[in-house]
């Protein structure tokens, strides 16, 4: 099949004006006096990371398609959502890949695809994926637990248009890191694999999930994160489902959701990484009462970056068998790509249209909320406990501390 090359992302002074615009505003909340570093060393490396986009969401950016390519891993990680060990029997195949990656690429505002898993670099085809999508015009990003990327990988992935890879560290300590992995040693090839990525000029992204057993941790690792030269680190916060449903326990209660956003403000300031929270939307209002920003013009400006919750409102996730979800979290299906198209499945389903809607329809507190439009609630968290993706957010720490602030 031959695939047609389309334009991506070349237009450097609106990208940079749009995506450096979104993170000041971020910056002037957090007091983040690093930012111009940030800016200079990272900022026109992050345009095709987060394709010229313009806000910030609760996992990246507005226009975030993300293919989970196999259920197969080389790890058994303790919390992971996609319950990957072997590979399912129903995956798309190696052609139904590359017209999943060509229907992506007809959708205008997507201009990047995220290869996760499982672990992608175990599917046999993942170079003949990753280089379809290159000629596709997609910038492609590799979401990885590290174990098998050396120098020589790193420099091959970076020569099928790879220009991030996503490693997730659970802990700067080795032994907790590979104990929420489930494979000693694992943490020494995580830090191969970042220096191979850094050797190879792929810019590099830090994966944490919080959860019970890191939390303590957590403040070393996000300044480990920020030594490594990190040049953007995504916090998640356990939501309960695959793996993590069993550990339900591990996921963090409102007093930890909220310790979580005070502890990223804290460090941001200082930090030459930028730190964004996922699962945790509740941080863009809590960034904005510290500066007394609970209305009005200033609520509705912040509200044109901060998209809160993104499942459904660019973000899009894509699984193995080709089924197509709102977000990793949200675990229901709108379709699938093998009985409709991908850009009708994003564009028409009920669910997504009901996620990008969402002001309108969100329930409890969620849909009394003064910040439904720059939070929104985690939408994953209020159907893993309540089974409806449009409840109020049970973790959510901002009602009570808005009533005591008014």
């Amino acid at each position: 099949m031959k695939t047609k090359k389309v334009k991506a992302f070349y237009n450097p002074p609106s990208l940079v004006l749009k995506q450096l615009g979104s993170s000041l505003l971020m910056a002037y909340l957090n007091n983040w006096w690093n930012y111009p570093g940030w800016g200079f060393k990272y900022g026109f490396r992050s345009i095709p990371v987060a394709n010229g986009a313009w806000g910030m969401g609760c996992i990246g950016y507005p226009g975030h398609p993300v293919w989970e390519v196999t259920s197969a891993c080389n790890l058994r990680c303790i919390h992971c959502h996609a319950v990957s060990g072997n590979a399912e029997a129903d995956e798309l195949t190696t052609d139904e890949g590359k017209q999943l990656i060509d229907m992506i690429a007809s959708v205008s505002e997507f201009r990047t695809l995220v290869y996760t898993g499982g672990e992608p670099l175990v599917r046999p085809d993942i170079f003949e994926l990753l280089r379809h999508s290159q000629q596709a015009g997609l910038a492609n990003i590799i979401a990885t637990n590290g174990t098998l990327i050396d120098e020589k990988m790193a420099f091959k992935l970076k020569d099928h248009g790879v220009v991030c890879n996503a490693i997730s560290i659970d802990a700067a300590n080795p032994d907790v890191h590979d104990m929420v992995r489930n494979k000693p040693g694992s943490f020494d090839l995580a830090i191969r694999a970042i220096e191979a990525t850094k050797k190879a000029g792929i810019m590099l992204q830090i994966n944490t999930t919080a959860m019970e057993y890191n939390m303590p941790h957590l403040p070393e690792l996000i300044d480990f994160a920020d030594n490594s030269g990190a040049g953007i680190m995504l916090m998640y916060q356990l939501v309960a489902v695959g793996r993590g449903e069993k550990i339900e326990k591990a996921t963090l209660k409102k007093s930890a959701n909220k310790y979580l956003s005070e502890l990223i403000a804290k460090k941001q300031k200082t930090a030459k990484t930028i730190v964004e929270p996922v699962a945790g939307p509740q941080y863009w209002p809590y960034l904005l009462e510290k500066k007394g920003i609970k209305d009005g013009l200033g609520l509705k400006l912040a509200g044109k970056v901060f998209h809160g919750c993104a499942a459904g409102r660019g973000f899009v996730y894509v699984k193995a068998n080709g089924d197509v979800w709102p977000c990793p979290f949200v675990e229901i299906s709108a379709g699938n790509i093998r009985d409709l198209s991908f850009g009708e499945i994003y564009r028409n389903s009920t669910i997504f249209q009901n996620l990008r809607h969402r002001e309108d329809l969100l329930k409890g507190a969620c849909g009394e909320c003064n910040y439904k439009t720059v939070c929104g609630g985690c939408r994953g968290r209020a159907h893993a406990y309540s089974g409806d993706y449009l409840e109020e957010d049970p973790r959510c720490f901002i009602r009570e501390t808005s009533k005591h602030h008014l």
